[in-house]
């Protein structure tokens, strides 16, 4: 049986994408130890990729030594204390952006190729969504669109899930409302989100749930220690850890 490979969208940065995708990938890491569950969190964001970076990693080899048949995936991968292991983007490069032919086709494969191998793939993709990413986003068990209350994100989150509608119309994507005021504001979004899918795509949207703002998420970043492990009691991990439940009893429960 392969794994499930859920990714992480978001139509425009700065709505805290990767944190999200880290921060994700250490919950399910936690939510499944006990059942011995294997969780790989893939920084796919081709244009300009920093999980190693909020995680504290200088890693030798990376995405683009795969995509350039420099290394195996598995032997870029590494191993978080925080539980899950981490195949790392190229940090401040933008080289990746526009790439094509095999190298392309190895980018596609490889969230399939981490899914034998672990239970939950976490994809951390880029901002925006251009081809690759569309087709990354497209072929997921689970997308996860992420936004904020701000208008422009939600703008932005609709066009990521128009987009998927298209391309993946069978794909069932779920909302994650990030940096909110309050459960109450998370909620709004959602509807505000929802009135529009129903009314111009035709289909709902599911909440998979809402992430207060909290001030100790940036200290984290800034000290590059993940926030379950530095804050787990802080209320911006009980919700990711809240979210992560929720997608492993959906996860056991199909």
């Amino acid at each position: 049986m392969t794994g499930r490979v859920i990714a992480v969208a978001s139509g425009k940065g700065g709505v805290g994408k990767t944190w999200f995708a880290i921060t994700l990938a250490q919950a399910l890491a936690q939510e499944g130890k006990a059942r011995g569950r294997r969780v790989a969190l893939l920084d796919a964001d081709l244009g300009l990729a920093n999980a190693d970076v909020q995680l504290g990693l200088a890693p030798v080899l990376d995405l683009g030594s795969v995509l350039a048949g420099r290394a195996t995936a598995e032997q870029a991968l590494v191993a978080h204390e925080a539980g899950f292991c981490l195949l790392p983007g190229r940090s401040g490069s933008g080289t990746l952006a526009g790439i094509e032919g095999a190298a392309l086709d190895v980018a596609l494969g490889l969230p399939r190729q981490l899914a034998a191998r672990f239970d939950e793939v976490v994809l951390d993709l880029g901002a925006g969504l251009g081809a690759a990413q569309r087709r990354l986003l497209a072929e997921a068990d689970l997308p996860l669109v992420l936004g904020t209350e701000e208008p422009t994100s939600l703008t932005d989150a609709y066009a990521v899930l128009k987009l998927l509608s298209q391309d993946a119309p069978a794909r069932a994507p779920r909302l994650v409302v990030n940096m909110a005021a309050g459960a109450g504001a998370g909620q709004r979004v959602h509807a505000t989100l929802e009135a529009a899918t129903r009314r111009f795509l035709g289909r709902g949207l599911t909440l998979a749930g809402v992430v207060r703002r909290d001030a100790k998420v940036p200290e984290a970043i800034r000290a590059q220690t993940p926030l379950l492990t530095r804050h787990p009691t802080s209320a911006a991990a009980i919700d990711v850890a809240a979210i992560a439940r929720g997608l492993a009893a959906a996860s056991v429960a199909a």
